[in-house]
């Protein structure tokens, strides 16, 4: 087996075996079934928030895994200021907005492992472990996690840090991902993040 190149072209400067994904939550809410959405964002926003505090706290890398909106040519800078130009979108992204130190891939596609650099960075993070919260569960948040679970990563999806076009086809999504998947769905206030980077079981 080929040793891993620990120059800095190769190396991430966080190690953790768990790492906090925010699937699409930069977003600017700019499609039909948003507006039935929108309440249920704003309160999985609130979650998320918390539930990243922790994680930071808890030295857990967080990672925004978002699309690109089809603008081949847009940064991670520029998806924020347009989602935070759109009405819809402002009062979530306002809320999540990246740090400085978080890490931000783009993806094309539905699953943020499709033509990205996303399992390659976890791979120099250490992860085995990943929390993933975000919109929608049953499209993008879904197809992330299939792509995470082929790549025996395990998972944790809380129940209240995703949101789909409506309660029942999220409800499907989770439970989809809890049967196929072997995801733990348990709501975000019961997974603690401790010292070490200990997720209580």
């Amino acid at each position: 087996m080929p040793t891993k190149n620990h120059d800095l072209h190769g190396s991430a400067p966080d190690k953790s075996e768990t790492a906090l994904l925010l699937i699409d939550v930069i977003n600017d809410l700019e499609f039909p079934e948003a507006e039935q959405m929108l309440p249920a964002a704003v309160r999985m926003a609130d979650r998320i928030v918390a539930l990243r505090g922790r994680a930071r706290a808890a030295a857990v890398p967080v990672l925004y895994v978002n699309d690109n909106f089809g603008k081949w040519r847009s940064d991670w800078h520029h998806t924020v200021e347009h989602c935070l130009s759109r009405p819809r979108g402002r009062e979530i992204v306002t809320k999540l907005r990246p740090a400085e130190d978080d890490y931000f891939v783009l993806k094309p596609k539905h699953s943020g492992f499709f033509s990205t650099t996303l399992d390659t960075l976890l791979r120099y993070l250490g992860a085995k472990r990943l929390i993933l919260t975000g919109i929608a569960g049953n499209f993008c948040v879904l197809f992330t996690a299939n792509d995470a679970y082929m790549r025996d990563y395990e998972l944790l999806i809380p129940e209240d840090c995703c949101v789909s076009n409506t309660t029942e086809e999220n409800e499907q999504a989770l439970a989809l991902m809890r049967q196929f998947l072997k995801a733990d769905t348990r709501s975000s206030d019961q997974i603690e993040l401790g010292c070490g980077d200990t997720v209580k079981r």
